[in-house]
């Protein structure tokens, strides 16, 4: 993508209104602008990264043997009456009236609509287990919306739903959501410290919240390193000593009573990007999901539910990678991999071996965007430092004359003189 045609509504100034650094981060570099409190427009390089971040997610969601559906974002308030939390959510929840001033709701979950499906199509213990997912937008009405995508009114979720015959199978589906979710994690390069967390409004009695390990993240947390030396690359994994590992917030954990050893035991902050439930028959018996058992008596359905904020692990991200020039993204969720920079568009031979360049880059199923603007090479620099992309590819007129460009590693500010296509060698490896 040429830069010149891009839309890319960059800041040099932080923002007033910005508290943390993902907020000023992706307000400067033109990812989202904000369209009511909690309400963000995504523009073009916030959107790619979400779209990354959501397919990284699909992706494992699908390993895991999850089906992918959607949802609408608007629901009849009948089946939540149904479940007994039409009323019990609390202000939270958008409600309002169609034209027929019948009860209607934007959604801040699913668990009512997924068993509505559920029970209208699936009537034997034979059809299960069965999971259920889908990536949609919710609303849920924070009394102070803040800190950006961090926690908006309106956000991008993954949740997905679990039907199972009886609680052994409802315990295997939850365990291969907890793996999952630490594979999807670790795919963006992130550390995700799992630990037992209350359930909330969703209900039942098995949960695991996952915290992101970053700098500036909201919470402490104390966990044993075993976590950062997790091996989930085999088939076989031992899921009992991976929910066994000791975890917990800065409010939960005690020093005297901890059984991690000293010289095993980790500290550092981090901030909530997942959460998954077990909640048994809490929505099945109520909403009359059952299935026909082997012994012809018809019982309900074991259910379990699994949220990532998609939008909101694009805010983690920064949190986690970013340093005084702006953000530094992991090469699986970078809107773009390379940034190429003319630095004199002006001069034949600099603009030939960029533009040559920037096709090969193309055909070489690189996504690049090209800065071939006649804005000066300081700012040139500066925003390509602030948007973060993990590399650069910099031709001036003394290289072009010696066939010759300069790559920069964003993250590590390494940089090699390299011939166009020992360059393409390095980045195809």
């Amino acid at each position: 993508m040429r830069l010149s045609r891009y839309f890319l509504p960059v800041l040099k100034e932080d923002p007033a209104e910005a508290e943390i650094v993902s907020h000023r981060l992706m307000l400067r570099a033109g990812m989202i602008q904000q369209l009511a409190a909690g309400i963000y427009n995504w523009l073009p390089l916030g959107f790619r990264v979400l779209k990354r971040v959501e397919q990284i997610v699909r992706e494992e969601m699908d390993r895991a043997g999850a089906i992918e559906i959607l949802m609408p974002t608007i629901q009849p308030a009948d089946i939540w009456k149904e479940s007994g939390r039409y009323e019990a959510y609390g202000k939270e929840m958008l409600r309002i009236r169609d034209r027929h001033e019948r009860e209607m709701l934007y959604g801040p979950t699913n668990e009512e609509n997924v068993t509505d499906i559920f029970r209208r199509h699936v009537k034997s213990y034979r059809q299960l287990p069965l999971n259920l997912y889908h990536i949609q937008w919710k609303f849920r009405d924070e009394i102070r919306p803040r800190f950006g995508v961090m926690r908006g009114r309106e956000f991008l979720m993954k949740d997905a739903y679990s039907f199972d015959y009886d609680f052994a199978g409802a315990k295997r589906s939850y365990e291969a959501m907890f793996v999952a979710y630490l594979k999807t994690f670790r795919r963006m390069d992130l550390t995700a410290i799992p630990m037992q967390a209350e359930s909330g409004p969703i209900g039942g009695n098995m949960s695991h919240e996952f915290q992101i390990l970053a700098s500036t993240g909201e919470s402490e947390v104390f966990y044993d390193r075993a976590f950062e030396e997790l091996d989930l690359s085999g088939e076989e994994i031992d899921i009992e000593r991976l929910t066994g590992l000791y975890a917990a917030t800065d409010d939960k954990h005690d020093p005297a009573r901890c059984p991690v050893p000293p010289e095993r035991l980790k500290k550092a902050r981090g901030i909530e990007v997942g959460h998954i439930f077990y909640f048994g028959t809490k929505y099945s018996a109520p909403m009359g999901a059952t299935v026909m058992g082997p012994d012809g008596r018809e019982v309900p359905v074991e259910m379990g539910s699994y949220g990532i904020g998609v939008s909101r692990l694009v805010g983690a991200l920064i949190e986690a990678f970013h340093d005084e020039r702006g953000i530094v993204w992991p090469e699986s969720v970078a809107p773009f991999r390379v940034a190429l920079i003319s630095l004199r568009p002006d001069d034949a031979a600099c603009a030939a071996l960029a533009e040559g360049l920037y096709e090969k880059l193309e055909a070489a199923g690189i996504a690049t965007l090209y800065d071939e603007t006649e804005e000066r090479a300081g700012a040139k620099f500066a925003t390509m430092d602030l948007i973060g992309l993990p590399w650069q590819v910099i031709v001036g007129p003394r290289g072009a004359k010696a066939g010759l460009v300069e790559l920069k590693s964003r993250a590590s500010g390494e940089r090699w003189e390299l011939t166009p296509e020992a360059l393409l060698q390095r980045l195809a490896a």
